[in-house]
């Protein structure tokens, strides 16, 4: 891919960064290094993720023709990849809700759930877990319906609650998360093979690690419940409380001769990034892979570092790519009745807190856009600003102030011009952020 120049066109060179990111993070280039030989048993394929339907079509691309497979993965609404010509479908590809899910999501863990019975020593099952898993997984604990998940889940992404707390609470109110897939498939030999969208790349945090050891425990989903006042049924309290909702630790015996490998990481994606403004010949630097926090709070802080670089050339000296990943969070502002509800996701929360702490910088752009292409439940993948920007928001009576106030990112940057609409990437290796100064 060949990069526009940044000084004549500082938009598309950003947005060519993104695309690096995102490539570097597809499953067909980075399966076939980890897939084990067929075994003497048969080869059953599940998964779950916004890469779902990519990473089941990489493994039907790489895996022996004569060689058995068949499975079940679910993917993210609209995020099955078109089919290449020629290329036989092997394993079953459905979709679900995220990131509230649906019945179409229960009704896929019910199927994968079922599919393990019966597998033995001689079988191999290949789990394909990426980012969204955890919402299309969705198969409720003893004593809660859909709509009690649903409800749990929509009250934890508005809370402010970081991945790993959501994720502990999503494990310990489930029958197919937390290791309890893995415990399912036992005594079959389990490969998992995951793209990791969350800081640390932790595999049991990634789709809330339904096929590796759980090390949170049912003392904490109390803990992270109470301290966001989400309420779950008193007897499902009352059974986390007992410790009878309690996951597959570390050590257990289910787990012996498992593998995971990581195959697409954020880190190699912002080094993918990182290079390609190298080869434009711009300095880049990447800041972190890791970064979590309010996301209006974190756009704030990468402006006080781009000022800095802009007006002082410090820590960095011009010209330069600032690059940065991980997972913020946007708590949902109580609004009066009668407001129109905000829309948006991080990467657009990101760049209003951004844009407000600017001012309207000179020789400073920016991006902020989910890998997987979607920013939250809408269609744009994030959104971009520009030296500009404040000023032509107001020229159109907007200031970006009312706009976070209520959390409406896609609000604003929608009549500027200035969303990044790219469609579902079939990958997600989370947010991706990079800061042009010149």
């Amino acid at each position: 891919m060949t990069a526009p120049d940044p000084r004549a066109q500082p938009r598309a060179f950003l947005e060519h960064l993104y695309r690096v990111a995102v490539h570097r993070a597809l499953p067909l280039p980075n399966t076939a290094a980890f897939l084990p030989p067929p075994p003497r048993g048969r080869t059953l394929v599940l998964g779950a993720g916004k890469a779902g339907g990519a990473m089941a079509q990489a493994v039907e691309a790489l895996w022996p023709a004569e060689a058995p497979l068949s499975g079940l993965v679910v993917t993210r609404y609209h995020h099955t990849p078109p089919r290449p010509a020629g290329l036989r479908q092997r394993i079953e590809v459905v979709e679900a809700a995220h990131p509230v899910p649906d019945a179409a999501g229960l009704r896929a863990a019910e199927r994968i759930l079922a599919l393990t019975r019966g597998l033995t020593p001689d079988d191999l099952v290949l789990c394909l877990i990426s980012g969204g898993g955890s919402a299309l997984l969705t198969l409720p604990a003893e004593g809660l319906t859909l709509d009690d998940k649903r409800r749990i889940n929509h009250e934890l992404l508005e809370s402010g609650a970081n991945i790993g707390e959501m994720n502990c609470v999503r494990k310990h109110l489930s029958r197919i998360k937390g290791g309890r897939l893995a415990a399912a498939c036992a005594p079959a030999r389990v490969v998992t093979l995951t793209i990791s969208d969350v800081p640390g790349d932790d595999p049991s945090v990634i789709a809330s690690g339904p096929t590796v050891p759980d090390a949170t425990t049912c003392a904490d989903a109390i803990a992270i419940l109470h301290r966001y006042g989400i309420e779950v049924p008193a007897t499902v309290m009352d059974r986390l409380a007992q410790g009878a909702l309690e996951t597959p630790k570390p050590g257990d015996a289910v787990f012996r001769g498992q593998e995971v490998h990581l195959i697409a990481t954020p880190q190699q994606s912002l080094e993918a990034a990182a290079a390609a403004a190298r080869e434009a010949g711009l300095a880049a630097h990447i800041l972190s892979d890791e970064i979590e926090g309010e996301s209006r709070e974190v756009g704030k802080v990468h402006a006080a570092l781009a000022r800095a670089v802009a007006q002082r050339g410090q820590p960095f000296g011009r010209p330069c790519v600032i690059l940065s990943g991980g997972e913020t969070t946007v708590t949902v502002r109580k609004q009066p009745p009668g407001t129109p509800r905000g829309r948006g996701g991080r990467a657009g929360e990101f760049c209003m807190g951004l844009a407000q702490a600017l001012q309207g910088q000179a020789h400073v752009w920016a991006l902020a856009a989910d890998t997987d292409g979607i920013d939250g439940v809408e269609d744009n993948a994030g959104a971009f600003v520009g030296p500009d920007t404040l000023q032509r928001a107001l020229a159109q009576g907007m200031k970006v102030d009312a706009y976070l106030a209520r959390n409406d990112a896609y609000g604003f940057f929608q009549p500027l011009g200035d969303l990044v609409v790219t469609g579902p990437t079939h990958t997600n290796v989370n947010d991706f952020r990079a800061l042009l100064v010149l």
